[in-house]
């Protein structure tokens, strides 16, 4: 149940009369102690089992996929290796049991003596204080000695100024081509009013297709989360200040010629200089942004949607001849080097965003399949070999646009996280079947040439703020959130939601990279309406498992769904803004 005001207050009070260091103590402290049934027991000595644990007594991949070797148990907790773990990125071994722990075999494991568990499956406990009931490992904190991140605020703040003034420079061309008493009735008013969101719209036009180069330094400076939001943002505004310019225009003239509104638009669509183009530019940015609804977007297969927005290309081409030949306020001597130079800005980051960089990509790296290997149920990672990988400029976390050049698949090309820190030896990505496309991409044979573009995206371990951080997946989302987990400090925990544990995709990787870097996983198993789900977005439920979360780095990857509960339930915990990460995929 949720808090009332006055609890919430009195909580708050308590965490705020502790110092942040006598919190963590504490908190950690529990964390460590050894499981007693429902409530956490007392504390374990510290060592490390040199035997190695029996799901993983197999050979394993660690940096080449098709050259598996023995497992060699390390001492994570020495200090030689301590110094490396903020920054180290390591090839984590890829485990032999491939195929998805069942329940049976997990209570097998259950019952076997392993104080020094890092994850678990948790259920709701109506006896131990946190609501939870899980067991936990009885090992030391290591010290996070990683600066913060720099934050990008300064560079949001800056973008934001520089997209308003060069708003406020195009509404100042029809300011300062407009003379005194210009506007004296209705229908002069019809018309400036039209010209001015006629002007709001050419310029939101070119500030859209900005933000549709997928130039690298755009999204390096701003935040892959702030364009995805202003893109939308702006989609809305430029399809209402187009029919807004449209309206105020047709309605101005018919005032002016004392005809109808119908029969003045009419002849303007047919008399005026490239109307026809302009018209079809209108058409093409309403049904975009009909089909960019959610639930429109959900209905159309990806790769019909995603054609229909590659369009909106074409909407500069068409309009651009009308701005320049009916623009009144374009003619100007300043407008005749402002737009000019703004379109010569925009269609220079397309060239460079969508031809150079992903053609030099690829000549570089020349990607192939080198192997497909099966995660669980309708889940597959995709090994991928290529040349100078080393030289690759992506990071854990983030995403590529790819296209497997197959008979059948060759014209589609889809967006996936990698699922593991990249290395100089292959990528992997992991891929959910659901449609055809992806079913087809699970029967790949090694050697498929491959068309990537990227990397993308700002969902890093770079990007972080505070000193310790919490990784939330759920379903595919996983992907990204495993891969992160290489580059997170000590005492990182990772909340990983599924339906059922045979779902449970990377189990051995997570638990194993657990031990490795001093961190934690949970597992969150059940229906929606099982007690465990039900509880884990409410705010007692995550502060039972993550109390000290408002001091945290949030990164969330998942269904819609469980991102927006998420969200709800951090915000509500007072986490600011600046601490959550998400991770959308593209505009």
């Amino acid at each position: 149940m949720f808090q009332t005001s006055r609890e919430k207050r009195e909580q708050r009070d308590q965490r705020e009369q502790r110092s942040p260091g006598e919190e963590d103590a504490q908190f950690f402290a529990d964390l460590r102690a050894a499981p007693n049934d429902d409530n956490w027991g007392t504390q374990q000595p510290s060592r490390y089992d040199d035997e190695t644990d029996s799901r993983y007594s197999t050979g394993t991949r660690l940096s080449d996929p098709r050259m598996p070797i023995e497992r060699t148990p390390v001492d994570p907790w020495s200090g030689a290796d301590q110094d490396e773990y903020a920054s180290e990125r390591r090839a984590v071994p890829e485990l032999d049991d491939r195929r998805p722990q069942t329940w049976d075999t997990y209570i097998a494991d259950r019952e076997v003596d392993d104080p020094y568990r890092r994850s678990d499956i948790l259920v709701e406990s109506h006896t131990d204080p946190t609501g939870w009931k899980a067991s936990g490992p009885a090992q030391p904190p290591i010290p996070d000695d990683r600066p913060p991140a720099e934050a990008v605020s300064g560079n949001r703040l800056l973008t934001i100024l520089l997209f308003f003034s060069g708003l406020a420079t195009s509404v100042s061309l029809w300011l300062f081509d407009t003379q005194a008493g210009a506007i004296n009735d209705t229908a002069t008013a019809m018309l400036a009013a039209g010209r001015i969101t006629g002007l709001i719209g050419g310029y939101l036009l070119f500030i859209q297709l900005l933000m549709m180069s997928r130039v690298s330094w755009l999204e390096e400076w701003v935040g892959a989360r702030d364009l995805l939001r202003w893109h939308r943002w702006l989609g809305t505004s430029l399809v209402v200040a187009v029919l807004a310019h449209i309206v105020f225009i047709v309605y101005g003239y018919a005032l002016t010629g004392d005809t109808g509104v119908v029969d003045q638009g009419f002849t303007i669509i047919t008399t005026f200089p490239d109307m026809l183009k302009a018209t079809a530019a209108t058409i093409i940015l309403v049904v975009i942004s009909l089909i960019s609804i959610r639930g429109a977007r959900a209905k159309l297969p990806y790769e019909l949607w995603h054609l229909i927005h590659l369009t909106g290309y074409l909407v500069l081409l068409l309009g651009y001849g009308h701005q320049v030949a009916t623009g009144a306020d374009l003619s100007g001597k300043f407008a005749s080097v402002f737009w000019p130079a703004l379109t010569a800005l925009v269609i220079s980051a397309l060239v460079w965003g969508r031809l150079v960089e992903p053609l030099w990509l690829n000549v570089r790296h020349r990607f192939e399949v080198a192997e497909v290997v099966a995660e669980g149920t309708n889940t597959f990672s995709i090994y991928i070999d290529g040349k100078k990988l080393e030289k690759l400029p992506a990071q854990a976390g983030q995403f590529m646009r790819w296209r497997f050049l197959t008979r059948n698949g060759w014209w589609q090309s889809h967006p996936f996280s990698l699922s593991a820190a990249p290395n100089k030896e292959w990528l992997r990505l992991t891929v959910t079947a659901v449609g055809g496309h992806t079913s087809r991409l699970g029967m790949m044979k090694p050697g498929t040439p491959v068309w990537a573009e990227g990397p993308f995206g700002t969902f890093t371990a770079q990007r972080r703020t505070r000193r310790r951080a919490l990784l939330i997946a759920g379903g595919s989302g996983i992907a990204p959130i495993r891969a992160l987990l290489e580059d997170m400090p000590p005492d990182t925990i990772v909340i990983y939601r599924a339906s059922r544990p045979d779902e449970l995709v990377f189990r051995g990787e997570l638990e194993e990279l657990a031990e490795r870097r001093d961190a934690w996983v949970r597992y969150i198993v059940g229906s929606r309406n099982d007690p465990g789900p039900r509880r884990l977005f409410t705010p007692n439920g995550l502060l039972g498992l993550v109390p000290d979360v408002s001091r945290r780095d949030v990164y969330l990857c998942g269904p819609p769904g469980l991102v927006e509960a998420a969200v709800s339930t951090l915000r509500e915990l007072d986490v600011p803004d600046s601490q959550l990460h998400l991770d959308p995929f593209e505009f």
